[in-house]
């Protein structure tokens, strides 16, 4: 079992910058990767990106690359997501989520609001 906890969201203005944390614990030996999801009011969730828990190798959606970056710190268990340049339109429920292969999504934290304001 991996357990994910999500913090850092909050309200921004248009242009602002925030950083999200995902504390991971648990059985984290055998992650293969950790991503990051939104998923905003009447829409579908949306993959961000990932990074390989192994060697920090980073992807990231379109909508997202060049804005948003995905960093790990081993040695404290936790994901970052570094967005910057936010929008109203990146408003949504941020998720973080933990995968033993590239097939599917194991786990999932319980999300953290991000509000962009113009």
């Amino acid at each position: 079992q991996v357990q994910l906890v999500e913090s850092g969201g909050g309200l921004v203005q248009d242009g602002g910058s925030l950083r999200l944390s995902c504390a991971v614990s648990g059985r984290t030996f055998s992650l293969y990767r950790m991503g990051w999801f939104r998923q905003a009011p009447g829409k579908e969730r949306e993959f961000l990106g990932f990074i390989r828990w192994s060697d920090g190798n980073t992807n990231y959606a379109d909508s997202v690359k060049g804005r948003f970056t995905i960093s790990r710190d081993n040695a404290k268990n936790t994901v970052y997501v570094q967005m910057n340049s936010l929008k109203p339109d990146d408003s949504a429920v941020y998720y973080c989520a933990a995968a033993y292969s590239l097939q599917t999504w194991n786990y999932w934290g319980q999300g953290t609001q991000v509000t962009v304001s113009s």
